[in-house]
């Protein structure tokens, strides 16, 4: 198109000459609108717990990043709330039913957007009707059996929630979620043996070291000595580590990572023959979880002290030793 036939107040506005018009009509408004309301949902709805205000809350990280608080609930106690539907003013809200679903879900982060139900509940609010205005379901889930805890590793997540599902013919179905914590307690140990190790470099070191006990609470103090029986090379430093290790999957397809949560600097400097050095280190500074063993076939955490020797060129030694790591009741 040559310029001569180009709208003259359209080639003056891109001049900058007369000011650029609103190309959209109010037709256009409208059908814009119409398509941004016709992917709302035609209702709200939110879920409450009937003990929420005074029940403890902990925080939880959400996956966009935010940590949020949320309640905390052990395995057998009963679940209790209410569910409220609110359709949108002017609406009406076709449904096929509501349900409330109490899930505990395991997700594999290599395996993402999949989720492993190893509990399933669930509770019918409604039969198939119409919705014209706010409508409150209450629920109750009694001795729900949750026996694992939750967890938010490197490679892997295990959630509670609580899931509602609004059910429609021909659209899809509107669903809300609410995530909650589960922990578990575990009594004091009846047997709890001590831990006695020895490193050795033969002819060079020999050292033992002892722990009061191979398993502790979150809240604990890890107590130990380490003797230094034979000492020929020039000792730097000596470094107790807290590590976690996650396994996840299975096979060919397990996957493990290593995370060094805690260092204490046992010693500074060269030790001498028959020298004795105590250890204290102190759990509850440190974002532990207790010990989990082959949670439903997926996934395993455990705990090693792991006692680093540096020599004065820099070469360094190892000697590892799993705990046990457990959550004790809290008493106020």
């Amino acid at each position: 198109m040559n310029q001569s036939s180009q709208n003259p107040s359209c080639t003056l506005a891109h001049k900058g000459i007369l000011p650029r018009t609103n190309f959209y009509t109010e037709f256009d408004r409208r059908i814009m609108n119409y398509l941004v309301g016709a992917f709302k949902p035609p209702c709200n709805i939110s879920i409450s717990f009937a003990d929420g205000r005074t029940r403890k809350q902990v925080p939880l990280k959400k996956e966009n990043g935010q940590t949020v608080k949320v309640p905390l609930f052990q395995s057998q106690e009963n679940i209790v709330g209410e569910v409220v539907i609110e359709p949108t003013q002017g609406k009406k809200v076709e449904h096929t039913g509501v349900k409330i679903e109490l899930l505990g879900q395991i997700e594999m982060y290599f395996d993402r957007g999949n989720f492993y139900d190893f509990s399933s509940l669930v509770r019918e609010l409604d039969v198939p009707g119409e919705l014209y205005e706010t409508k409150t379901y209450p629920f109750e889930f009694s001795t729900v059996e949750m026996p694992y805890e939750s967890y938010n590793g490197i490679n892997v997540r295990l959630r509670y929630i609580l899931k509602v599902t609004v059910g429609r013919n021909f659209v899809s179905n509107i669903v809300e979620y609410q995530d909650f914590v589960v922990h578990n307690y575990t009594p004091l140990p009846s047997i709890n043996n001590s831990i006695k190790m020895e490193v050795g470099i033969e002819d060079c070191l020999h050292i033992e070291f002892e722990y009061s006990k191979s398993k502790y609470h979150l809240k604990d103090v890890i107590i130990g000595k380490i003797y230094f029986l034979l000492v020929r090379i020039k000792m730097k430093n000596m470094e107790l580590e807290i590590r976690r290790r996650e396994s996840t999957g299975s096979g060919p397809n397990t996957y493990v990572e290593t995370e060094t949560l805690a260092k204490f600097e046992v010693m500074d400097g060269a030790p001498v023959r028959g020298e004795s050095i105590p250890i204290r280190l102190f759990l509850s500074p440190y974002e532990l979880t207790p010990t989990y063993r082959n949670i439903n076939n997926k996934f395993s955490v455990k705990y090693f002290l792991n006692l680093v020797l540096v020599d004065d060129e820099d070469r360094r030694y190892f000697k590892q030793q799993e705990i046990t790591v457990y959550r004790l009741l809290e008493t106020s």
